[in-house]
């Protein structure tokens, strides 16, 4: 190589200068290129001034980064370029461990946001209160400040299906009542609009997230953004004249399914999201243990799965009411299947509209879950996989045998607003085991896996 590159030890600069080619006084045969340039004209120096102005904001290299010798960096260019592709592609925050830290806690707070959001539109939901505003504006306005303000609302109340056909003759204390909590809980959501908006501009100003993160947080953003739009569309719907007059006014339940797996949509994509920012690994010391948690995995994700499914379906019992259905178990009244499941032409409403055959499906789907829940315990107990993923699993069937257990109290209780709370918080603690473990079991990177010994050391 060095006598092809030996026309440089003479060459002429473009300024007068020469380019030398010298060999270093080392052990080995490295050899370096140099430029000695006499002093350069105004124009390139000016030129040159303004390189160093617009590369200032580059670090140095930290020391003991760098490597001596040319034949060890290209002997590794190799691999180091396939490392730096790859961690490109796991990490999502720039700045180091504090930003990753500060962008971890504000994902985390989002995500408790959302799931205590949830909470509050089951108690609103629950304690009946969510038709109780007859109109919606999308900044919102403040709530009713004198007793003259407070009754025009409550004569527009009064003009809805739910007022005449349940709670007429409600008094003006009861209705302040379910007023709030449904204000509460649009302003709830408003108010996460600005903690997660303001955040998000710091960050974005200070260059900690990536364009990878910003544009997945953007579209979580709008889907929060939407979530008020499908709110409103479905309270629409409870606003409107039933079309029996011996039904109750309530919302769609497609409707309301639609807002609530939204709502587990932008929770579940924030906790993923969070996990990534703090952990961009996995959990993994050996190669054993990764081995295993690939096993894992393949259950894992399945059971996932079907535990979101049968978490929507839920949705679906709650937009007929159908906890107030057959509030016995295990059979459905004194049959196991009730008589008039397939009612409904098409066929298909039934699963969406039938009160009996949205029961029966939900009845179902809990006990397959706490089945294939119960499977992948049982499947996984002797895996050599790493002791964080056996402790999730174990928490996950004790979760889902809570779950399940909470799901039966509140139907032999006709849905109590406590019960009925701590039923849709379980949904949501056991998708949240979930996640969490399928994000534990995913794949390390290659560099990481080339890096792992065997078998995990034992201390």
């Amino acid at each position: 190589m060095f006598s092809r590159l030996a026309f440089l030890k003479r060459i002429k600069a473009p300024n007068g200068g020469t380019y030398n080619l010298r060999k270093t006084a080392t052990t080995t045969t490295t050899t370096t290129l140099s430029a000695v340039l006499p002093e350069q004209p105004i124009g390139f120096r000016f030129f040159a001034s303004q390189i160093a102005k617009r590369t200032s904001c580059f670090k140095p290299w930290p020391k003991g980064d760098y490597v001596g010798s040319f034949r060890k960096m290209s002997s590794t260019a190799g691999i180091g370029m396939a490392k730096n592709e790859e961690g490109l592609k796991l990490v999502l925050v720039n700045g180091g461990s504090r930003a990753r830290k500060m962008v971890g806690i504000w994902l985390f707070g989002s995500a408790a946001w959302v799931f205590s959001m949830v909470l509050l539109g089951g108690v609103t939901r629950l304690t009946r209160s969510g038709l109780s505003m007859t109109d919606w504006k999308f900044t919102g306005s403040l709530p009713p400040l004198s007793e003259e303000e407070w009754l025009h609302e409550f004569d527009k109340y009064k003009q809805s299906p739910e007022y005449k056909r349940i709670n007429k003759g409600m008094s003006i204390e009861d209705f302040k009542f379910i007023y709030w909590m449904e204000y509460a809980h649009r302003m709830w959501g408003r108010a996460l609009g600005v903690m997660f908006a303001l955040p998000f501009s710091y960050f974005l100003r200070k260059g900690y997230i990536t364009l990878g993160l910003g544009l997945r947080l953007s579209a979580l953003f709008a889907l929060g953004a939407g979530q008020g739009l499908i709110g409103w569309w479905m309270v629409k719907s409870g606003l409107e004249e039933p079309a029996s007059e011996y039904a109750q006014p309530r919302v769609s339940p497609y409707r309301l399914a639609a807002h609530l797996t939204s709502a587990f949509a932008i929770y579940c994509g924030l906790f993923w999201t969070a996990l990534s920012v703090v952990m961009p690994e996995p959990p993994a010391e050996s190669v054993a243990w990764v081995r295993g948690a690939a096993k894992v995995k393949r259950l894992a994700l399945p059971v996932g799965i079907l535990v979101a499914i049968t978490a929507v379906s839920g949705a679906f019992v709650a937009g007929n009411d159908a906890g107030h259905a057959y509030n016995t178990f295990p059979k459905m009244g004194d049959t196991w299947i009730p008589e008039d499941v397939l009612d409904m032409k098409p066929l298909i409403r039934n699963f969406f509209e039938n009160t009996s055959t949205v029961q029966l499906d939900h009845r179902i789907l809990a006990t397959t879950t706490l089945i294939s829940i119960g499977t992948l315990w049982w499947s996984t107990r002797k895996l050599d996989i790493h002791p964080a993923v056996k402790s999730l699993i174990g928490s996950t069937i004790g979760m889902a045998a809570l779950q399940v257990t909470l799901g039966i109290s509140t139907l032999l209780s006709y849905v109590p607003v406590s019960l009925g709370t701590a039923h849709q918080a379980g949904a949501l603690t056991l998708l949240t085991l979930m996640i969490l473990l399928n994000h534990t079991v995913r794949r390390p990177s290659m560099s990481l896996l080339k890096s792992l010994p065997q078998v995990a050391k034992t201390t």
